[in-house]
């Protein structure tokens, strides 16, 4: 395998050429330009007459419209000992109200985590089976998970992806029946470091995007997380800016092959090396809804910062 540069991995894909070069901005005529400015001026008059009648609110940064979100993937991690103290440090810790918040436990510690957490937290698998149940040894059922009070799943996890090789058709049909049955979907993509050196940070989220749109009947319980694969565990945080170019040019795919309302709707979660220190910053980004935690998770004051990170969107309206 070819050595990677670290450095270089950090720099991010390369910016697209300018939509508008020079000569085309000349080209413009001076009417359309008055004809431009006209409109916006009048779409700011409406603006400001229509807030005159409404109190300036807290409002928060984001450009799609749903709710801020953060996943705690508690991976392969805990004992019985472990996670009873992990939920006495969540269930004691102050969160912010506006903010969706599930953990994964490993599925043995599902049913002790749901009897003992506070309901201000779901549930989330952090797998599942492709359809009903049945002679699938070692796999776990929507069904069961269900029954067990999960409301939320965890698929196309990079782990689950490059370890134990799931493919982006079988991450899809998993979304698909999960959500038919009423289960949320957390679904990743990300890309490998290699990838990304090659510049082909893009196309790898198209394409995991795609398999995804190709498979759901609705995007409506769904939460993308992407996860630059670089990034999960090894300590290397993709910058604010590094993730903001992602998850924009994920929202705008949603956009132009799905629709515009989805694209607004749907929320767009960074995870990778996630922390007390840097979440803030990564926060504040507009296209960052949120974060899926991985290590940082399973210590319940750092995850409760990170929870609470949502602060860092709000800005006065």
């Amino acid at each position: 395998m070819a050595v990677v540069s670290t450095s270089s991995a950090l720099t991010g894909p390369k910016s697209p050429p300018s939509l508008f070069p020079c000569s085309k901005l000349n080209s413009i005529s001076l009417s359309t330009t008055q004809s431009f400015f006209q409109n916006v001026n009048s779409h700011l008059n409406r603006l400001s007459s229509s807030s005159s009648s409404t109190p300036p609110r807290g409002v928060v940064a984001m450009a799609g419209s749903g709710k801020f979100f953060v996943g705690g993937n508690w991976k392969c991690n805990g004992t019985k000992d472990s996670i009873t103290k992990l939920v006495s440090d969540l269930n004691s810790s102050t969160l912010e109200a506006d903010v969706d918040v599930a953990v994964s436990p490993p599925f043995v510690y599902i049913d002790q985590v749901k009897n003992s957490l506070t309901d201000k937290i779901d549930i989330a698998a952090q797998n599942s089976w492709i359809g009903k149940g049945g002679a699938f040894t070692g796999e776990i059922s929507i069904e069961q998970l269900k029954d067990i009070g999960c409301k939320w799943v965890i698929l196309g996890h990079s782990e689950r992806r490059h370890v134990i090789g799931e493919d982006d058709q079988f991450i899809g049909k998993k979304a698909a029946y999960a959500l038919s049955q009423d289960v949320g979907v957390i679904a990743c993509i990300g890309e490998l470091l290699q990838e990304r050196e090659e510049g082909k940070t893009f196309d790898v989220c198209f394409r995991q995007m795609q398999a995804f749109a190709d498979a759901v009947p609705s995007w409506d319980n769904v939460v993308v997380a992407y996860e630059p694969v670089w990034a999960i565990g090894t300590g290397k945080v993709a910058s604010p800016q590094q993730a903001q170019e992602v998850h924009k040019v994920v929202r705008d795919w949603l956009s132009k092959n799905v629709s515009a309302e989805v694209a607004s709707k749907t929320r767009i979660i960074y995870g990778g090396s996630v922390n007390g220190g840097n979440c803030a910053e990564l926060a504040k980004e507009e296209d960052i809804d949120g974060f899926l935690v991985g290590g940082a998770s399973l210590k319940g004051p750092e995850f409760a910062t990170i929870i609470n990170s949502v602060t860092s969107k709000k800005v006065a309206a």
